[in-house]
């Protein structure tokens, strides 16, 4: 089918396009990362993509392939592996990525490769051409844009024709030029007979023998070109001596003829002429000018517009079209007789040799014997520079003086030299995302650092290409050497002298000389102290030392590249600095994605440089990710720099685009240590030395190359020894033999389950998340068995698919997920079986059941989401050829009982259909074990606990007891960012602990804190979060290190018990920087009614803190026997939560709150009691109306001596009375709906045997946290610091948790943390004499910035990915980037510093109590959310359904506009809010019940 039709208006599109046509494989060179897509080739190739265009040489039914390569990325050697495979490749290149692969394109000019190569927009160098004049290539360059489609198509069929390569050079002209119409695909027809093509794969095709040539094959360098003489003349040479170049042979013609005769076919297509060389100007001039450049069609304008006064008005210009192969006969052919002097004009940035290679080229033709002129003209070289349009006029009449002058002078620049820097969009510079490590460097070795091939070095004259390469940084590192001796010589000279006017300098220079000869750590400290004397010092050599003064300091010298340096060692230098044995550091950032690392590496020989230079044994070396540990790195960093040799630390930061975010970083990162494609590790051939292993591990998996190397040294029994998890890593190193045996073991265990059964057989399958789906279907089983069938149940993504066609009857159950996708377990299934060709299941009877929410997706347009997966396996079954038992089923969640309304009918059929119904009705079925049932068999939440941490077999705990450790303070958990990899290597997934501790009122020790950082790099992921109901919580806590983790938290005063749970949790109070002795009062009570509502059982203790005896210690509370007089054997039917807000600040959220307690205090400032709140909660389930959530309702007053019995007994209500049947409505907020907000409080009031008082008049001004530096009654100092979304960690821009840290160490007397429910941090009761230090401290690690905005400043989230089991969405990882996009706007608006409470779930159980904020996004699926809208700024009404499952776009082209008219027509003080209600953008949430009613988008039905 013919392109669409439409227009080009650049040679990069002209060529890209015909690229494309003619090509299987496009290989699209990116000059730059960051570069904008309608820049450069790659716009066209888009777009033609997009079109699925079918092209000229390509198989039927195929189109052909585009594939973006990295500049960096060697992409001519992945064009050498594309041709092995004998398809048609075509490259899209910017010149300036040609010298980098001049090597491989050696190799390339031997086959049919067409190389479209497109000049520097803004001065172009054509020494990148020149360059390759001795590959073999033939070069064609084209001048217009009617030129650049015409000469594409040339350059393809002569590649074709001849089986040799071309490559099509041209300049691209700022801008576009006059457009022309796609190419004619009927003159393409003419030109090149596709119904004639023979693929290189058909063996003994005139393809396969000619077109893909051996590596002997091809043009050989250097030798001339001869024409094959046939039956006494050449190739297609007629009886006068002419070519006739319809006839020509390409298997035989030389390239020259070759060429001529393509050119010959583009006349008879298209009416256009092409020649080797033109001529412009008169036919009698006695002078031209030969242009190799950019600026000859300016150089033709301008004498064209000549007048006749004009020196130059008769000189002629002579342009190359086809510069290889050269031929002289051409050249003299267009040549006028009458032609005396000719200049040459070479276009290139810095002139290497004498003479261009132009100009040696014209030199030759005239001297050759085909020259007929009467005298050979005088020839005058020129280097054409940068010329401006204006100064053409003036330069040509330079040019033109100098050549008719007696005596010419050679070598002239004509024009503006250009930079040694390349043009800006194909500049070459580190890309920003890989700046994260040289900013770690920076921040380790500040004045120290040395980075020897710094891309802003001044190196005059010099290419950015050449001096950021690794030999050239080692030889300035020698040449830093040299200098260092000299100036060592210069100093012992000034000491034997003694000729410095102070005594003192002549004694520490010879101290310093010293610590030098014996290489001391203290040579900097030394030096520092001599240069201080030196300057003030008065002798004449101390002037001269001082301009040298950084040779006294040690510096730390790097060098740094990139990935392309692995691909040869030797040429790129590598290999040099790691065999020269200096002490010089290597740093090399590989980012290829690992999800998109190549399938080619293997043949493109990229080197393990890590594993190469631990073969030398002279080397540190060390492999590291940032994104992964960023501790690992940094200690890796610190001991490269301490070893006194060569390091090599290979560092990894993946990315597809240098836009790419840091969370799709952090992602690709992750993948790829869990897998053993990036294993993190140090190694140090000293370290035997001391009788330590040389080899560190700090991941959990190693690559075969590596365990293959530490096998060969002898290293691998006594690094398992000394770290077992190494060991046990190596024995799990993965691989598809794994993998293998994995399946056959699967397969043989199913067989032999199958021999066992009896009756008919039925095999059931499952996709579920949620556990429904695997619940009915081993219900299902269950059944059948009952009724004599011989039944298994398994995953789909375990069945063995080869087994499908041999099933007689098949069950599919799967629920839904995400936007209308599989569950994990059965994803891989679906694939196969949708992409299968030759699965043929006639055979097979089959039905399926779907578990999905007709309401989860309104909108009209998204109702195809609704039981996608169930029908589209239905539907792909029937088409395979199976035969249906029974009709598609399909459970919906808003039918009145669930999927359960459907599912009886179904199941009935399915029984008719196979013949056993009426068999077996009445099973005796257990029923399904339920959290209650778990609780009251667990022994006071002992469970299988113990056993489940001792079972190595795996990382994970079983299911009930998951449930059980959620009272002790844990949640089990996996790296969802690497769960399906890991499925997809045999491997369970990522388990690892949560660990959430329980500190009342949020106060912390520096102490403790210090404790807390620790805990999380010795036994978590390097990194804590400030959670919001103000405490810590740990994560990435694998199970090995559970117990000692919880036992380290206890030492530290801290426990975890009842922090999770169905008891009541970490009890909230209001940070209250301003007020402390208030502050102190409410943090007493926090803690009081915390312990006082504390479990009882010492399970807790004999669990996680027994020594190896299993002896008790007590640490951190009081054990005694078990017996619960609170919760009574089965606890709460749910979690409940209590909080103490102080008025007028509301930072707690105390409406979202079970309990809510609002201090009240009299007119002297005193506390007297509380307002005591019940019923307030967050958690919902989406398009669930019967969940909601619900602000608390007052049930009056208590004085503050009465409170902690009066939340007593209000739990005890809830104990009794709340629903412990179903989980979903067991929460407090439901059981005082369900009996009223009266009767509740007559219950409480019985219990308590006195009647609430009058609640108290009190008033709230916000809900959120205000920073900065604020002063208590008491003089004391507290700092409240913004950290967003309470994530404490390191990134090489950022040093939070260090500075910390620091902050910690510093801290003394009454100094405290003071951790908010907004996920901040307060550094609480500063004295004054102690601000300065903290101040410093805060500054050094740019802690004080709070220059935020006033929604970032205000905004929170949940943890949500990569860990927590519940997510749909992302959150703490994609608010801030959320907010990013926000904040430009707003500033336009004037907004910036305005507060919008704002709030981000992955999932709406509501852990950042998104319901209470004014705007909200909670997660429906992967980046999709519910935006909320119209919450109360004081944390007081909930917000309410403004649009659902709203894109990343969608919710900003909402918000713009409403912040927009926000700016416009607020009221005074109005909040956005109460603005979005007043205005009527949303309806006011007064009560919870009506959470649901009036939304701004209802269901489309």
């Amino acid at each position: 089918m013919a392109p669409p039709i439409g227009f080009v208006s650049t040679r990069e599109d002209a060529a890209g396009r015909i690229a494309y046509l003619f090509s299987e494989t496009v290989l699209s060179v990116q000059p730059n990362l960051k570069a904008p897509p309608a820049l450069g080739f790659q716009h066209a190739l888009d777009r033609i993509v997009y079109h699925k265009v079918r092209g000229i040489v390509t198989k039927r039914g195929t189109l052909p392939s585009v594939y973006p390569v990295r500049y960096n990325a060697d992409p001519f050697l992945t064009a050498i592996d594309e041709l092995g495979k004998r398809t048609f490749v075509s490259i899209t290149a910017p010149s300036s990525a040609l010298l980098a692969g001049i090597t491989h394109l050696a190799k390339l000019a031997k086959f049919p490769v067409v190389i479209h190569v497109s000049m520097s927009r803004d001065f172009a160098d054509y020494s990148e051409i020149t360059a390759l004049r001795q590959l073999g290539f033939t070069l064609i360059q084209s001048f217009s844009l009617r030129e650049a489609q015409d000469l594409a198509i040339a350059s393809h069929v002569l590649a074709i024709r001849t089986g040799k390569g071309v490559i099509h050079f041209f300049q691209q002209p700022e801008g576009e030029e006059t457009p022309i119409p796609f190419e004619d695909v009927d003159q393409l027809e003419r030109v090149f007979d596709r119904n004639a093509l023979v693929y290189g794969e058909t063996e003994g095709s005139t393809v396969a023998n000619n077109i893909y040539w051996n590596d002997t094959a091809g043009v050989e360098a250097e030798k001339p070109l001869k024409e094959e003489v046939l039956d006494g003349k050449t190739n297609g040479e007629q009886a006068n001596g002419t070519v006739d170049l319809t006839k020509v042979d390409y298997k035989t013609a030389d390239l020259i003829h070759a060429t001529e005769a393509v050119f010959e076919l583009i006349r008879v297509a298209v009416g256009r002429t092409y020649k080797a060389f033109d001529y412009h100007g008169a036919g009698n001039a006695d002078t031209a000018i030969l242009i190799f450049g950019s600026s000859a069609q300016t150089f033709i304008t301008t004498i064209g517009q000549a007048g006749w006064s004009d020196i130059y008005a008769k000189v002629g210009v002579i342009t190359i079209r086809v510069y290889r192969p050269w031929s002289a006969e051409k050249l003299l052919a267009v040549i006028p007789r009458s032609v005396k002097r000719l200049g040459v004009l070479e276009q290139v940035h810095r002139q290497t040799t004498k003479w261009g290679p132009v100009l040696l080229d014209v030199v030759s033709s005239l001297n050759s014997d085909l020259s007929k002129a009467p005298a050979i003209p005088v020839v005058v070289g020129y280097r054409l520079g940068y010329l401006d349009g204006k100064t053409v006029r003036q330069a040509l009449r330079g040019i033109v003086q100098n050549i008719q002058s007696e005596a010419p002078i050679q070598n002239l620049l004509v024009g503006v030299p250009a930079s040694h820097d390349v043009a800006p969009e194909y500049q070459l510079a580190q890309p920003a995302l890989e700046t994260a490590y040289s900013k770690m460097l920076y921040n380790i070795f500040g004045d120290r650092l040395s980075l020897l091939n710094a891309l802003d070095k001044d190196d005059t004259g010099i290419s950015r290409t050449i001096t950021s390469n690794p030999e050239y940084g080692f030889g300035a590192y020698l040449a830093k050497e040299e200098e260092k001796k000299i100036f060592m010589s210069r100093l012992q000279k000034a000491v034997n002298e003694n000729v410095f006017t102070n005594n003192e300098t002549s004694g520490l220079v010879s101290r310093w000389l010293l610590l030098d000869s014996e290489n001391s750590s203290k040579i900097s400290e030394v030096g520092a102290e001599l240069v201080s004397k030196l300057e003030s010092d008065d002798s004449e050599i101390a002037s001269e030392l001082l301009k040298d003064k950084s040779f006294f300091v040690e510096t730390s010298s790097w060098i740094i590249g990139s990935d392309a340096w692995s691909y040869d060692l030797g040429t790129s230098g590598v290999h040099s600095v790691i065999a020269s044995g200096k002490n010089v550091n290597v740093l090399i950032i590989d980012s290829q994605p690992y999800t998109a690392r190549a399938a080619q590496d293997a043949s493109r020989r990229k080197k393990d440089v890590g594993l190469y230079a631990m073969n030398y044994s002279n080397s540190y070396v060390a492999s590291i990710a940032v994104y992964s540990s960023y501790t690992q790195a940094l200690q890796a960093f610190i001991e490269a720099d301490k070893f006194p040799g060569p390091s090599v630390v290979i560092a990894y930061l993946p990315y597809n685009e240098e836009t790419d975010s840091a969370l799709s970083v952090l992602q690709e990162t992750k993948k790829a240590v869990d897998s053993g494609y990036w294993p993190l590790y140090r190694w140090d051939p000293r370290s035997d030395e001391s009788g330590l292993p040389n080899f560190q591990l700090d991941s959990q998996a190693l690559k075969k190359e590596l365990k293959d190397f530490l096998e060969r040294e002898n290293h691998l029994s006594q690094v398992a020894r000394r770290v077992p998890v190494f060991g046990e890593s190596v024995a799990g190193s993965y691989g598809s033999e794994l993998r293998r045996q994995q399946r056959n073991k699967a397969k043989d265990a199913y067989a032999k389950l199958l021999d066992g059964l009896t009756g008919p057989p039925l095999t059931i399958l499952f996709a579920s998340d949620g556990g429904n789906a695997e619940n009915l279907a081993k219900r299902l089983q269950r059944r059948a068995k009952a009724r004599g069938m011989g039944a298994v149940v398994m995953a789909m993504d375990d069945f063995p698919i080869e087994d499908l066609d041999a099933e007689e009857n098949l069950v599919l159950i799967t629920s839904t997920a995400g936007q209308g996708e599989f569950p994990q377990n059965g994803r891989n299934f679906w694939e196969t079986v949708k992409s299968s060709t030759d699965l043929d299941l006639a055979a097979v009877k089959y039905t399926v059941f779907g578990l999905g929410d007709s309401h989860y997706w309104p909108r009209k347009q998204d109702k195809v989401y609704y039981n996608k997966p169930s029908k589209e396996l239905d539907l792909r079954l029937e088409i395979l050829g199976a035969k249906r038992l029974v009709d598609l089923g399909l459970g919906d969640d808003q039918d009145p009982d669930g999927y359960q309304t459907a599912y009886p009918t179904w199941e009935t059929e399915l029984w008719n259909a196979l013949g056993v119904d009426g068999v077996g009705d009445a099973v005796d079925e257990p029923p399904p074990l339920t959290n209650e049932d778990i609780k009251i068999q667990s022994n006071y939440l002992r469970g299988t606990i113990v056993e489940g941490l001792n079972d190595e077999s795996t990382g994970a705990i079983s299911a009930s007891d998951a449930q059980l450790t959620k009272f002790h303070g844990t949640y089990m958990q996996d790296d969802r960012d690497i769960r399906d990899q890991r499925k997809a290597n045999g491997q369970e997934p990522a388990y690892s602990f949560m660990i959430r501790v329980r500190m009342p009122a949020g106060v912390s020790t520096p102490a403790q804190w210090l404790a807390i950082d620790q805990i999380a790099d010795d036994k978590g992921n390097h990194t804590f979060k400030m959670t919001t109901r103000a405490t810590y919580q740990l994560h990435g806590v694998i199970k090995k290190k559970l117990k000692p983790a919880i036992k380290a938290i206890n030492v530290a005063l801290l426990d975890t018990i009842a922090a999770c749970g169905d008891v009541n949790r970490n009890v909230m109070s209001a940070a209250l920087p301003y007020n402390n002795a208030l502050h102190k009062e409410l943090t007493s009570y926090a803690r009081g009614i915390s312990e006082h509502l504390l479990p009882k059982t010492t399970a807790y203790h004999e669990i996680w803190l027994t020594d190896d005896n299993d002896e008790k210690k007590l640490v951190a509370g009081n054990a005694v026997v078990d017996f619960e007089p609170l919760y009574g054997p089965v606890y709460l039917p749910r979690k409940f939560k209590i909080a103490i807000a102080m008025p007028p600040y509301n930072d707690v959220d105390v409406f979202a709150n079970d309990v809510g307690l609002i201090a009240i205090v009299d007119e002297g400032g005193k506390l007297t009691g509380f307002n005591v709140l019940a019923g307030g909660g967050m958690g919902t389930t989406h398009n669930n109306k019967k969940t909601y959530p619900r602000t608390g309702s007052i049930l009056g007053y208590v004085k503050k001596e009465d409170v902690v019995i009066a939340c007593e007994k209000i739990m005890l209500v809830q104990r009794d009375n709340g629903d412990r049947k179903d989980r979903k409505h067991a929460r407090l907020k439901y059981t005082v709906d369900d009996i009223g907000v009266d009767v509740f409080r007559e219950k409480v009031e019985e219990l308590l045997g006195f009647k609430f008082e009058e609640a108290r008049a009190f008033s709230f001004e916000s809900n959120i946290d205000h920073f900065g530096w604020v002063r208590d009654e008491r003089g004391l100092n507290h700092f409240t610091m913004f950290v967003e979304n309470g994530r404490v960690e390191d990134t090489p821009e950022f040093r939070m948790k260090t500075g910390l840290r620091q902050i910690a160490l510093a801290m003394k007397g009454e100094a405290e943390f003071r951790l908010t429910g907004n996920q901040h941090v307060i550094l609480s009761n500063i004295a004054d004499e102690d601000m300065p230090e903290i101040k410093g401290l805060l500054a050094e690690y740019k802690l004080d910035n709070l220059q935020f905005s006033g929604l970032r400043l205000s905004s929170s989230a949940c943890v949500a990915f990569p860990t927590c089991g519940l997510a749909m969405a992302e959150s703490e990882r994609y608010l801030p980037i959320f907010v990013s996009k926000l904040e430009a706007y707003l500033e336009e608006l004037g907004l910036r510093h305005d507060s919008v409470v704002m709030r981000m779930t992955g999932c709406p159980n509501g852990c950042a109590r998104p319901w209470l904020a004014e705007v909200a996004m909670v997660g429906k699926a992967y980046g999709a959310y519910n935006l909320m809208l119209g919450g109360g700024y004081f944390g007081q009404r909930l917000n309410k359904l403004y649009r659902s499952s709203v894109n990343e776009e969608q919710a900003l082209d909402i918000l713009k506009p409403l912040f927009k008219r926000w700016a416009l027509e607020r009221e005074e003080g109005e909040h956005f809010g109460d603005f979005l209600v007043r205005v009527g953008v949303i309806k006011p949430t007064l009560e919870g019940k009506k959470f649901h009613d009036d939304v701004a988008e209802e269901d489309d039905e």
